[in-house]
């Protein structure tokens, strides 16, 4: 460091300072929303714990920009208007400069969110998802980018689901640390269609808490307000924050975050990730309390418990379900919804009467099968060699009937097309795959 440079550093105020040297928590957030002096008055703490004025820190182009550059990261389906991210790219300066009027002046209205349902694994059921307009979708990304650090500060540290640095993994590896400090009773917590019933008198309250810019609330108001179209019916929803907008699991975990604090006030140890949560005791009698604790509090804010997937788990002979896998006797695997949605995608892909080359099915499968892995990878080692059979089973189908043969590939085809052949072929080896993460080098 050059004594030119010394010099400048000393000559910053102790006030600046202290900001930098925060900036690594706050390494995430908008350059172009949170300054320098911005982020300090978020580190120590604004007057009152409110903050003020905050729609111009919304409706700036620079602010709308950036906001567009994920939007159109993720891309994602046309909302209403039928207008995608191709589109809207066209005339994106336009665009953002109508934006940035109408937020400025308070006109801006969002349009209807486009109802979706998708599969919902394991059940007849659909899961509603509710696709917002690119227009909306870049608005709610830049009020996102404002509100999102203010909350953040005050997040509870157990909460995993859509925080920066936090995630699945994250959730899991704490709730199998627990386990093995004798964790073992479990309160596995199930709430009733949780993002379609938040109250929105009380969210808005709660947001009110950290948050005096009326601009603000009602632009919050407006999209919790926002009509819904459902094919030809149209309405307005007078609860819930529609899955699928970007501000939604922002305002999911605003809802819970004081259960989380109460929790943790309590000293029970919760796990949660979005509105899937588990609450790990060491005996029967603090699980019951601390299931007790929150029958009260979310009949109080309004939530309903699923009055059969709530329940009390002896986890030392009982197997309970968490993000996707399954915890027993000590170990984890991926639970059978969860398997299951995975062979239902291998099998789509592995069709007897596929027309395409195997060296063609095999580049298809290759990228499915590495990212279930990179997810599951934890699971028992067990797990993958038996999947990695089932997967060279459907192939070996797949050559029998291009042998005018019937049936499933078993059998001499284990002579005709070994292992190896697939190898060579370069199918993606689950076990393989699970023996190379093991391995301390390469973790």
């Amino acid at each position: 460091m050059s004594d030119a440079t010394e010099d400048r550093l000393e000559a910053v105020p102790a006030r600046a300072k202290r900001a930098r040297e925060a900036m690594p928590r706050w390494g995430w957030v908008e350059p172009t929303v949170w300054t320098e002096r911005m982020l300090t008055a978020l580190d120590e703490g604004v007057k009152g714990g409110r903050w003020f004025s905050l729609i111009d820190k919304v409706h700036p182009e620079r602010n709308l920009h950036a906001a567009f550059s994920r939007v159109a990261a993720n891309d994602g389906a046309a909302g209403v208007d039928h207008v995608n991210v191709t589109m809207f790219v066209d005339r994106l300066d336009a665009e953002l400069v109508a934006l940035s009027d109408a937020l400025r002046t308070g006109t801006y209205r969002p349009q209807a969110i486009r109802r979706h349902w998708i599969p919902k694994p394991g059940s007849q059921e659909g899961r509603p998802l509710g696709i917002p307009t690119v227009r909306d979708r870049v608005v709610q990304t830049a009020l996102r980018q404002v509100l999102e650090p203010i909350f953040e500060r005050d997040f509870a540290p157990r909460s995993y689901g859509f925080r920066p640095g936090k995630g699945c993994k994250d959730a899991l590896r704490r709730v199998e640390e627990l386990l093995h400090e004798d964790y073992a009773c479990v309160v596995d917590v199930d709430l009733k269609s949780y993002f379609d019933t938040i109250p929105h008198n009380r969210l808005l309250a709660l947001v009110a808490e950290k948050v005096s810019d009326g601009k603000v609330l009602s632009l919050i108001d407006a999209f919790l307000r926002q009509g819904v179209l459902d094919g030809l019916a149209e309405w307005t929803p007078e609860q819930g924050t529609p899955q699928g907008a970007v501000i939604s699991p922002l305002l999911s975990n605003i809802y819970l975050d004081p259960l989380d604090h109460l929790m943790a006030e309590r000293n029970f140890e919760m796990v949660r990730y979005a509105d899937d949560f588990v609450i790990l005791c060491r005996t029967a009698a603090d699980a019951a309390t601390a299931l007790d604790v929150i029958r009260r509090w979310t009949a109080e804010a309004g939530l309903t418990l699923h009055p059969t997937k709530t329940r009390v788990i002896d986890a030392t002979s009982e197997p309970f379900d968490f993000l996707g896998y399954r915890f027993e006797g000590g170990t984890r695997r991926p639970r059978p919804k969860s398997l299951e949605k995975f062979k239902e995608t291998v099998r789509a892909k592995t069709s007897r009467s596929a027309g395409d080359s195997l060296s063609t099915i095999i580049a298809t499968l290759n990228p499915t099968l590495r990212g279930w892995f990179e997810y599951f990878k934890h699971s028992h080692k067990w797990t993958f060699p038996r999947l990695d059979g089932w997967i060279r089973m459907r192939l070996r189908s797949i050559l029998r009937k291009r042998m005018k043969l019937t049936g499933r590939g078993r059998g001499v085809d284990h002579t005709r097309w070994p292992n190896a052949f697939f190898a060579d072929q370069g199918l993606y080896s689950l076990k393989r795959a699970h023996e190379l993460a093991r391995q301390p080098s390469l973790r």
